[in-house]
């Protein structure tokens, strides 16, 4: 009935059919664990004002596609109420969705995709302020032109522009804590799972600019770590791609990599960073493709803490530390290796949902399983081939399933979870798989281009003459550089 009702009143106000697309798609909301998304104290602040009224449009009165969420106590007539706000400022609202609280019962969250000019826009949040005690609203701090509506109605789905931002995507974890399968090592042991909640709730509550946690990790955490640790490790000299070997001795040098120690991702994080640009931030398990790309975009890589079952130290249905710690971030702080990974980032940012699962599939055969070849042997840089001794091996005496890197191939293979994979895929270089991925980018549909600034740590979506001016005037004080250089040195 509640529903029905806020279908009838917003079809009568907005003269639309109601786009079909489901809450969750459109708006990552956070849970009770991750703090609000709001102000304090139920009203809106200068700052979600300031956020609405900086939306990127060439014209003030130019229609702006803006989600909205109200969350309101579960009151006779308080939608209704607020609806005539909208109709009264003559703000379209193109969908709308309703759904239980997630921090309160006692409270309802409705979500609104409305259209309206940045001056209507303003003037309704600003009523809902004065005039209704009931309400909390918020809305994406960089959604807007650039990031909306595109182009003859493309539709943009939201996505990152600021990398503290990513407090908010972080959060939409499929699966997490003590929520295992049944067929997991751990499902029946309770001591785990608690275990795994805690781990969990610090990912959850971590905020971008903190320090990562660091963690105790018990004897069996450590002894688990131990046994992985000391298979992989014989392996890697004939297996694993020149790029790991490289790096493996560093990572013990400078963050404590060894045996009977599990490494912390706040002494990591900073190795990377200072390596490749790239960081870690602690994540309670998987999240949805698109998010974690959009990670990749800002050169934060999404990492788990928790360890895999001790009964089965060389199986895992899970990413865990001992798969990030050994199989990613040796390959993270390669500077090539870690520009081909953030290429794909910033192609996901924008993208459908088939295109991104495009990109996904691709990361998954090559920096999850991708083999290389070096010397005319045949080695690995894939994070899921160099975490697992049993499958490395395989994929290295598996010469009939190895098949060139082709995005276009790629893409129509099925990426397998928990059994080897069907077939494997060879680069002869990082910078050869950077060109082709370069190349089917290309083919992604978006009515814009984005570009990373590593000073501000943003997303620039270029989509006017002036944005791409400034560009090139960065780029001519970089080539000044680069030409004052080589004077320097007489070439």
């Amino acid at each position: 009935m509640f529903v029905r009702s806020c279908l009838r009143i917003t079809t009568k106000m907005s003269g639309r059919k109601l786009l079909g697309r489901r809450f969750s798609d459109v708006f990552p909301l956070n849970n009770g664990t991750c703090g609000p998304l709001l102000n304090k104290g139920g009203t809106v602040g200068p700052g979600t004002r300031r956020r609405i009224s900086s939306f990127p449009c060439e014209e003030t009165f130019a229609p702006v596609r803006t989600p909205v969420i109200l969350s309101m106590r579960k009151d006779v007539g308080g939608l209704a109420a607020v609806l005539q706000l909208f109709q009264e400022e003559q703000v379209s609202v193109l969908h709308i969705e309703s759904r239980r609280s997630l921090r309160r019962k006692s409270e309802v969250e409705i979500y609104m995709d409305c259209e309206a000019d940045k001056t209507r826009m303003n003037e309704l949040i600003c009523r809902i302020q004065r005039e209704t005690k009931m309400v909390k609203v918020d809305t994406p701090d960089s959604l807007g032109k650039d990031n909306g509506q595109g182009e003859e109605g493309f539709e943009v789905p939201w996505f990152p522009r600021k990398i503290s931002e990513l407090d908010k995507t972080a959060c939409r974890v499929l699966m997490y804590g003590n929520d295992l399968d049944a067929d997991h090592p751990g499902f029946k042991d309770n001591v785990y799972r608690e275990r795994r909640k805690q781990f969990a709730e610090i990912a959850l509550n971590y905020k971008y600019g903190q320090p990562i946690p660091r963690i105790k990790y018990t004897e069996e955490e450590v002894n688990t770590w131990g046994a992985v640790y000391r298979e992989l490790t014989s392996l890697y000299p004939t297996h694993a791609c020149q790029q790991h070997l490289n790096n493996l001795p560093l990572l013990r040098m400078y963050c404590g990599y060894r045996e009977d120690n599990i490494p912390q991702l706040e002494d990591v994080s900073a190795f990377l960073k200072e390596r490749t640009g790239f960081q870690l931030r602690p994540v309670a398990g998987y999240l949805t493709p698109r998010d974690f790309l959009a990670g990749l975009a800002f050169r934060v890589f999404h990492c788990t803490q928790y360890i895999r079952h001790s009964t089965d130290p060389f199986y895992t249905p899970e990413p865990d530390c001992c798969h990030e710690l050994l199989g990613h971030v040796p390959m993270l702080a390669d500077p090539s290796f870690a520009e081909f990974s953030h290429e794909i980032g910033l192609a996901s940012l924008g993208a459908s949902d088939e295109e991104v699962q495009k990109l996904a599939t691709c990361y998954f055969f090559s920096v999850e399983f991708g083999l290389c070849k070096e010397d005319g042997k045949i080695r690995a840089y894939g994070a899921g081939l160099l975490s697992s001794a049993g499958e490395l091996k395989h994929a290295l005496t598996q010469e009939d399933k190895v098949l060139p890197f082709d995005p276009e191939a790629v893409v129509q293979q099925e990426c397998l979870i928990t059994t080897y994979q069907d077939v494997y895929f060879l680069s002869h270089s990082f910078d050869e798989a950077k060109e082709q991925m370069r190349s089917f980018a290309k083919s992604i549909k978006r009515p814009f281009t984005v570009r990373y600034n590593p000073y501000t740590q943003t997303v620039e979506v270029l989509n006017s003459t002036r944005q791409v001016a400034r560009v090139i005037q960065e780029l001519r004080a970089e080539l000044d550089t680069i030409s004052h250089a080589l004077d320097k040195m007489d070439v």
